[in-house]
């Protein structure tokens, strides 16, 4: 799952080298922390949420096949 939320996060920036993502875990549920350049942030996000929006709905669906629970953090 980590890399498959990397890869669209770093096709999404213009500084892929500075796209980080931590991963904590407890029994169920999985955060992730994504942090981006600054500059980049806009563009992860979108208008209104929607960019974000749509990583969250893509996360979920995959933990869903493996009964987890995904949470999406970005960390500016």
């Amino acid at each position: 799952m980590k890399e498959m939320l990397e890869i669209m996060i770093k096709n999404l920036v213009e500084n892929p080298n500075e796209v980080q993502i931590t991963e904590n875990s407890k029994e169920n549920a999985i955060t992730y922390e994504v942090k981006v350049a600054e500059a980049d942030m806009g563009k992860v996000i979108g208008r209104q949420g929607r960019i974000a929006k749509s990583i969250r709905t893509v996360a979920k669906a995959i933990a869903a096949k493996e009964d987890k629970k995904v949470n999406i953090e970005f960390v500016g």
